[in-house]
């Protein structure tokens, strides 16, 4: 799809795109994040976004014209880094406190959904973020909708859900992984003293 045109999806024109960009923006329970990563990152769109929020963002994606685009946007971004990674096979080094799955998991086979879950809940520290973000409507390539997939990553040890956003174009969740001690994070409420 990337070879006739760079955005083939049209992420930077569509209203829907970015008001979803704005909804998962705005679902992130923390406001700063030390290292964020974003497979499949596609033109960079979302992680422009998170780049703002994160002292380190790590975006991948599959497609060498993608990546090149991405990079080619957050080139004036010096904690960005866009490379050229195929998950679950390639998963970069390190811990994460936030992990964007966003329009991936649907292309997945069961047992490649899990490995790729694994590495996500594996890298992701305590009290750390997972969002997942998919279109809701069926298509050919797709081996699932973001309500089909819902109650595969609620199944997931060691998660929160802490925003459940339902539309009938997508379904946005963000789980926080519990503390070492089992304990869930605190809600952003209870971390400024509200509650």
């Amino acid at each position: 799809m990337y070879r006739d045109v760079p955005d083939p999806w049209h992420l930077a024109e569509r209203w829907y795109e970015r008001r979803k960009y704005d909804l998962t923006m705005a679902s992130l329970p923390r406001d700063r994040y030390r290292r964020a990563f974003e497979p499949a990152c596609s033109v960079g769109e979302l992680t422009v976004r998170l780049a703002e929020r994160c002292d380190r963002v790590v975006a991948c994606d599959r497609v060498e014209s993608a990546v090149a685009t991405a990079r080619r946007r957050t080139s004036i971004l010096p904690h960005v880094d866009v490379c050229h990674l195929t998950v679950p096979g390639q998963w970069p080094l390190g811990s994460f406190d936030l992990v964007v799955l966003s329009e991936l998991l649907y292309y997945f086979d069961a047992p490649t959904l899990q490995h790729l879950l694994g590495h996500a809940v594996g890298t992701l520290e305590p009290g750390g973020t997972l969002v997942t973000v998919h279109w809701n409507h069926p298509v050919p390539d797709h081996r699932g909708t973001g309500s089909t997939l819902a109650p595969i990553v609620g199944s997931l040890p060691g998660l929160t859900l802490t925003a459940d956003h339902r539309e009938r174009d997508f379904v946005l969740q963000v789980y926080e992984r519990t503390g070492t001690d089992g304990t869930a994070a605190p809600s952003p409420a209870a971390r400024e003293g509200l509650v």
